[in-house]
């Protein structure tokens, strides 16, 4: 019976997190991102609501960002600080452009990119992949937290670096490699989907103010 449900939860992540951003890439068609996004989440929320064992609190709890916000932002700002160093190094051009020359995409992005594109993404790449898939990684001998901690954060990654391939780009997808073990390892130490939210959106945001937003969507003209 193990086996057989470790067989079936295996078809499903090959499925969602390896087929479907392959078919995504390889579409002709560019498909809009953020409706399957909100989709593809629905499925995920339904099927966590669905199990018993699975710790609602996780979700709407924000306490502990207040505990864990001094580190987060000195961690950023050393990233911030190395990323726009290199910026301006490699690509001196595109330093800042969003702000200074799409000053109104850039605001809404700013606004909305949290609520449209992080909350949903923490949902599936962090909140549901870790919970889910745990006994795929889980040691028979072994207590799941043992067993799962640090291989469960970097299937959870490397899903998250995986699905930017839809955006035709390698530097999307090494990228965010790193940001998805830092905030799938901030989930797994805070318990709060909120608190990773907020880190996710942190770089995100800076990212698209940077001069590497150009990377992180998809035209259609």
């Amino acid at each position: 019976m193990l086996l057989r449900s470790r067989a079936a939860l295996l078809a499903e992540f090959l499925a969602l997190f390896v087929a479907l951003p392959v078919a995504l890439f390889v579409l002709p068609a560019r498909i809009p991102p953020i409706p399957l996004l909100w989709l593809w989440c629905a499925y995920c929320l339904f099927a966590l609501l669905r199990d018993p064992a699975f710790p609602r609190g996780e979700i709407r709890s924000i306490a502990p960002l207040r505990r864990y916000l001094p580190s987060i932002l000195i961690l950023f700002v050393a990233a911030a600080a190395l990323i726009t160093l290199a910026v301006r190094l490699l690509a001196p051009q595109t330093l800042f452009d969003m702000p200074r020359t799409h000053t109104v995409l850039w605001a809404a992005i700013m606004v909305l990119y949290p609520f449209l594109s992080v909350w949903p993404q923490g949902m599936i790449y962090r909140i549901f992949v870790l919970h889910r898939y745990q006994p795929l990684l889980q040691n028979e001998d072994s207590a799941p937290a043992d067993s799962t901690g640090w291989p469960l954060i970097f299937l959870s990654a490397a899903s998250f670096s995986l699905i930017h391939i839809i955006f035709h780009n390698w530097i999307a997808v090494a990228l965010t490699f790193p940001g998805g073990i830092l905030f799938a390892w901030r989930q797994r130490q805070t318990r709060s989907h909120l608190t990773a939210c907020f880190e996710h959106a942190l770089y995100g945001c800076f990212l698209f103010t940077v001069g590497l937003g150009h990377y992180f969507y998809v035209r259609f003209v």
